[in-house]
């Protein structure tokens, strides 16, 4: 059980005795909040039961040796590990001085939902993982080699092909409760990889969404005493690597004829390949390099490519919708430990945003 953490082996069952104590009136809040690319989290009680966002109030927390930061609560979750009536809320970091923290996405992502909002633009994001022991092996993997090869994972079931599917399902369940918009779960092809599906959202809310399905998913597996990581190449060789492929649609693509709307769009991403690569992953196109080999259903990062039905280009154009001449197209490229924020963001700016409005927002 050495892959295992300690607090997975403490007695669950006393812990359900404390849970169903009652609170009276009270609310438990656990405020969640990014800084870089982690997620931290802290819980203040509430004399009464918010019913919406502006009812929970702003909070504050250590952010360097010298400033704290401020905790701006922009979306509220109901709580399923704490249960009903207690609340998740996702909050965005200020500085002191209330400007934008320096990893904080959401604000200037916000601003350019905003320009686009008459398009209606819709998002869904497919979130890649890998499950890990906290002694850094694979789970479910041999302790000595490797499991059998590539082949057998990809949707699989059975004790010997998926690895961790309680951990999944559980995850799952606790979206649904949260009220986050997931849409399914499936194995991926490498063993003990899985996915799940955030969308269809409609602007800054791609974002609120999937980094709160991130932050159930490592709450979850802390229960489970696993690690889930969202490296991008966990595992050297030949093995799949894991990405965040995000589906794209605006009014004008969704309605007949937006195929040349599609088509427009995927012209702009060619002319900016290298400045959304700098953006779809936090190390500035640093960890895609080991993902993006054209190998392993990825695309090469040195070259921009778009196709239908291709899962090897940079964009895919789904069959249906070469068919049907309206939908959507999927970008490949983000990597499974990308910003949603900053990916939804830069695919706003490049294919929704008129010249002008670019320029205002610079």
């Amino acid at each position: 059980m050495s892959h295992l953490s300690h607090s997975s082996s403490l007695n669950k069952v006393l812990r359900q005795q404390y849970l169903s104590l009652p609170q009276e009136d009270l609310c438990l809040v656990t405020y969640v909040w990014i800084k870089g690319v982690d997620l931290h989290i802290k819980t203040r009680t509430m004399d009464s039961v918010p019913k919406s966002i502006a009812d929970i109030p702003e909070w504050h927390s250590s952010g360097s040796p010298v400033f704290e930061i401020l905790l701006a609560p922009v979306c509220m979750f109901r709580d399923p590990f704490l249960l009903d009536p207690n609340k998740l809320v996702l909050c965005e970091v200020l500085k002191h001085t209330r400007e934008p923290g320096e990893s904080n996405h959401r604000n200037s992502c916000n601003k350019v939902m905003e320009k686009v909002k008459n398009l209606h633009p819709w998002f869904g994001m497919e979130q890649e993982y890998t499950l890990f022991g906290v002694d850094g092996h694979p789970f479910g993997w041999p302790r000595f080699g490797f499991p059998k090869p590539q082949g057998l994972y990809h949707c699989s079931v059975g004790a010997d092909r998926a690895f961790g599917r309680d951990i999944v399902e559980c995850h799952y369940k606790a979206c649904l409760y949260a009220g986050i918009k997931i849409g399914g779960i499936n194995a991926e092809v490498m063993p003990s990889q899985w996915e799940f599906q955030v969308g269809p959202c409609e602007g800054i809310e791609m974002g609120d969404h999937l980094w709160m399905a991130r932050f159930l998913l490592h709450r979850v597996c802390e229960d489970f005493g696993v690690v889930a990581t969202l490296d991008p190449k966990p595992m050297k060789g030949d093995w799949n690597g894991a990405g965040c492929h995000v589906n794209v649609s605006t009014v004008h693509t969704r309605e007949e004829g937006g195929i040349w709307h599609i088509e427009k769009a995927i012209e702009n991403l060619r002319k900016r390949h290298e400045e959304h690569l700098r953006v779809y992953d936090p190390h500035c196109g640093e960890d895609n390099k080991r993902r993006l080999t054209g190998l392993h259903t990825t695309s090469s990062i040195t070259e921009f490519s778009a196709g239908v039905a291709n899962r090897k280009a940079s964009i895919r154009i789904p069959h249906q919708v070469a068919q049907d001449k309206r939908g959507y197209f999927e970008d490949r490229r983000p990597a499974a430990n990308c910003d949603p924020y900053a990916v939804t963001c830069t695919i706003a700016r490049t294919c929704m945003l008129e010249e002008e409005d670019v320029h205002e927002l610079e």
